[in-house]
């Protein structure tokens, strides 16, 4: 059937509209990506950066604000001619809730459209979660958040979810949690929270990756690695300036990658994985070992272990050359099968480390990676802090903003 009005056959748009349109889109989503980013640009810029002329730069800035997206909040000086408008966010043009889903316990934090934190709410606290309390604990935090703030319910783009597994995403787009270090049958995701409106997972890792590469240490960064280093510990790398996800959105299960053949046993059930060297119970439990005592297995247990080694206590000393050493290792290998220009270091046990040892551990990578590798990358800790998966999450919703206009 031919529509001869609309010079459309079966329906379908002709090839060259589809390819007129498809630019168009592909535009949009580079400004809108670019306004995001920067927080602050013009046209002018936005042009420049993007590779667009000022004309199509102006219509979709113009097409941004009749959706609600972006607005001009002034004027600067230009050199002999008229005032430059400035472009930036609308905060309230979207909202985008973000959670961190730990093992002990979910944060889920409110953002507006410019990435502010407006509202968090923590639940948990157990010592050990299973997928119904975690369920439970996100389903009462969002419905907490969502009673504060029905304002931002009424723009929201979605719910992020930075998830302690791999999460794999099938060809139409179901996902499933795969936790098996923490003793979890497969779980889809859907099970996890029962909300209203899109919900988007990933793993805790390369939610951190994420907000590292659109707003912290892995920005402008073309080819970087992205380590989260807790109780699990987990990867992001960047190639091309895009996270890699792999097949199913499961690529980078760097905590598992085996660096003692048959050696320690993991909480995944195998033996010799890196967790079972540097994530936080294996430290902790290798300075026990030792005959040290010490309360809890969080934040000041991992202060404490570092303190002793710097007081030269000979138990924590060796405890703490094994971890940077297993570091060492494990990134130089990783270093040499993605040449980075930047690894950036998160996760809670990732910034006590780097508090301490940022040039015990630079040194050790680049000793175990190729002088022609290690001698170029350099290492630093996460801009967020503890923040970052939560952060990190709610970029998912804010990239389906990004990748087509609102209906």
């Amino acid at each position: 059937m031919v529509d001869q009005g609309s010079g459309r056959v079966g329906g379908s748009p002709a090839p060259e509209a589809a390819t007129v349109s498809s630019l168009r889109q592909r535009n949009r989503a580079r400004l809108l990506a670019h306004v995001l980013k920067s927080g602050r640009t013009t046209r002018g810029d936005l042009a420049r950066e993007c590779g667009v002329s000022i004309a199509s730069a102006t219509n979709i800035v113009n097409d941004l604000v009749a959706e609600g997206l972006v607005h001009e909040t002034g004027l600067i000086a230009s050199r002999g001619g008229r005032p430059i408008g400035v472009v930036e966010p609308r905060p309230e043009g979207a909202y985008l809730v973000g959670a961190d889903v730990g093992e002990r316990g979910v944060a889920v934090e409110l953002f507006d459209l410019a990435m502010h934190r407006i509202d968090r709410e923590f639940r948990g606290g157990r010592d050990q979660e299973s997928p119904q309390t975690i369920a439970h604990d996100l389903d009462d935090a969002i419905g907490a958040l969502r009673e504060r703030n029905p304002q931002a319910w009424a723009s929201l783009a979605g719910i992020g979810l930075g998830l302690p597994g791999v999460v794999g995403t099938a060809p139409d787009g179901a996902q499933t949690l795969y936790a098996q270090s923490l003793g979890w049958d497969p779980v889809p995701v859907t099970d996890l929270v029962h909300v209203d409106g899109p919900v988007f997972a990933e793993n805790g890792a390369k939610t951190q990756a994420m907000a590292e590469l659109w707003f912290g240490a892995a920005r402008g960064i073309e080819h970087a690695l992205v380590v989260l280093l807790g109780r699990g510990v987990g990867l992001g790398i960047i190639a091309d300036g895009r996270l890699q996800r792999g097949a199913t959105s499961s690529a980078a299960e760097w905590g598992h990658t085996k660096i003692v053949r048959g050696g320690a046993l993991c909480r995944c059930g195998d033996r010799g994985c890196l967790e079972a060297y540097v994530g936080a119970d294996a430290i902790l439990q290798a300075w026990r070992d030792t005959g040290a005592t010490f309360e809890g297995t969080g934040w000041r247990a991992i202060g404490e272990v570092l303190e002793a080694a710097e007081a030269g206590e000979a138990g924590a000393v060796r405890v703490v050359d094994d971890v940077v050493a297993s570091l060492g290792v494990a990134l130089g290998s990783v270093v040499n099968l993605t040449d980075p220009q930047r690894i950036v270091i998160g996760g809670w046990v990732g910034l006590r480390l780097m508090e301490r040892l940022q040039p015990r551990l630079i040194e050790a990578t680049r000793e175990n990676a190729l002088t022609l590798f290690g001698g170029r990358v350099d290492l630093v800790a996460s801009a967020f802090g503890g923040d970052t998966v939560a952060l990190g999450a709610a970029i998912m919703p804010m990239e389906s903003l990004v990748r087509a206009p609102r209906p």
